[in-house]
């Protein structure tokens, strides 16, 4: 049953003036448990080297652009992961000015543990952007000195190789690389210079020329075809109409007949066609002829005006369309040989413009990865020279370097808690503890102690509470309790403050 916060403090004293002995035991042991706790507990003494990073000297503003200083970011993990390693660790666990003239003939598990012992007192801050602290952690307080100035001086060492290392491991990549793409670079253009002595069908524009050349002569072949076609039924369908023999009497009358004849086919075909159509422009060029013929016809026969007979004769006029129809049937056949002709030298243009095609992608890829083998070769020309430069930073020890900033001091007193600390904590933490164990016993005890505790849990009422009553005697015997309680309170503390200026002050 919870006793109310309002009753504690009232409930602590009633208990710790009920048992004072006991308050006071407690009291001299827990003072005399932490004063105790003050001698045993074990003082280390640390020392630490401060180490700067000089990355802002007069070579960075000269060489950027030029150079690639070696960088080292979150300073104070690369310095303990460096730190850490097997290699330097070994080095400070077998030196023989800090660990004696035996250090370097330990066995394996003793080098191991030593190398353990080192690492768990070691210790790597930040002090700011541009300073850290190496500390070591030792009992002794020249151990702690020698290891911490021995880590500093490993630390400047080893970082000074590795950035040379580093540097130089750099530089010969790059330039095995560089060797690299000039091989490469060479096997790209023989392989071109091959290629284009192979491939000699032209460029793709100039066979496009010819393609296109060949097509628009292929369609003229063909419109020039159905115009003889054309005409060649015209003509046929005119020799349909026209009778092949006629009779002609010998006078010039015969012509008007002929003339009649191919008026009237003039006629038919205008009716058709416009004066510009070809066998209209024949048949006037005929009609024309045979009107001069029939005059001069007429001329010779003057004085005999009338025929004497009639002939049976070829009709002229179907003998010249027969003759132009095989003409043009001659130059139908002929516009298809060269339609042929066309068509075939066409089909040969197509096969040679797949192959360039073909020709043209395989010549982009020999051009593609010659241009990019030329764009990585000449940047890492450029990153090799810069690599050179970086190289020799570093081996002139130059750009972003490590120095001491402030040399390891020898320890005078231990880090951490001191023996004055535990003295004055312990009268302090003695004095308190009763009262803590009593606050903490009330909160677990059963018991009821005040009123409030029946009214809240019981929700029953309290009409009135009976105060304690003591006699003379027990006032008497009560004060004479606390007299003695107080004494012997004043001489543990006493005795308590005895033994810690004894400690001060070296007596033991």
């Amino acid at each position: 049953m919870a006793l109310p916060l309002s009753r504690l403090p009232t409930e602590i004293a009633r208990e710790i003036r009920t048992r004072k002995w006991l308050a006071l035991a407690v009291f001299a042991a827990v003072s005399f448990a932490v004063l105790a706790a003050g001698f045993l507990w074990p003082y280390k003494y640390q020392s630490q080297v401060i180490i700067f990073v000089d990355d802002r000297n007069i070579i960075q503003p000269l060489m950027e652009g030029r150079a690639v200083t070696t960088g080292i970011s979150e300073k104070a993990s690369a310095a303990r992961e460096l730190l850490w390693t097997r290699s330097v660790m070994e080095k400070i666990a077998r030196d023989t000015e800090i660990f004696g003239e035996n250090a370097d003939d330990m066995s394996d598990n003793a080098l191991t543990g030593r190398i353990s012992a080192i690492r768990s007192n070691m210790s790597v801050a930040t002090r700011g952007d541009n300073y850290f602290s190496i500390g070591y952690s030792s009992p002794s307080p020249l151990k702690a000195f020698q290891i911490a100035q021995r880590l500093g001086q490993v630390f400047i060492e080893e970082n000074s190789k590795r950035k040379r290392a580093e540097s130089r491991s750099a530089y010969d990549f790059i330039d095995k690389q560089v060797k690299s793409y000039e091989r490469q670079i060479a096997g790209v253009e023989e392989e071109l210079k091959q290629f284009l002595s192979e491939n000699v069908d032209g460029t793709e524009s100039s066979a496009n020329s010819r393609l296109s050349n060949l097509q628009n002569r292929l369609e003229m072949a063909k419109l020039e075809k159905e115009e003889l076609e054309t005409r060649a039924n015209a003509i046929e369908r005119q020799m349909n109409e026209i009778n092949p023999r006629i009779r002609q009497g010998e006078t010039g009358d015969a012509y008007q007949e002929r003339i009649s004849s191919m008026e009237q086919q003039l006629d038919s075909l205008r009716l058709r066609y416009h004066d510009t159509y070809p066998d209209i422009v024949i048949l006037r060029e005929q009609i024309a002829e045979l009107r001069k013929q029939r005059e001069r016809a007429l001329e010779s026969q003057v004085g005999t005006p009338e025929s004497y007979g009639d002939v049976n004769i070829a009709n002229p006029v179907y003998q010249d369309m027969r003759s132009t129809l095989v003409t043009t049937n001659t130059e139908i056949e002929t516009v298809e040989t060269r339609i042929q002709s066309l068509q075939r030298l066409i089909a040969e243009q197509k096969g040679r413009m797949e192959g360039i095609q073909a020709n043209k992608a395989q010549y982009s890829e020999l051009t593609r990865d010659l241009e990019v083998n030329k764009e990585i070769y000449n940047d890492l020309l450029k990153r090799r020279e810069t690599a050179r430069v970086s190289m020799h930073l570093d081996i002139e020890g130059q750009g972003l370097n490590y120095r001491i900033n402030e040399t390891a001091q020898y320890p005078n007193s231990p880090s951490g808690p001191k023996f004055s600390m535990f003295a004055l904590a312990g009268l302090f933490i003695g004095l308190v503890a009763p009262f803590g164990a009593v606050a903490a016993l009330l909160q677990v005890d059963p018991r009821v102690r005040s009123r409030e505790q029946i009214e809240d849990v019981l929700e029953l009422s309290i009409l009135e509470q009976f105060p304690e009553v003591r006699t003379p005697f027990e006032k008497r015997r009560e004060r004479r309790v606390t007299m003695a309680v107080s004494v012997m309170a004043v001489i543990v503390a006493g005795a308590y403050i005895a033994v810690a200026l004894a400690a001060v002050f070296g007596v033991f």
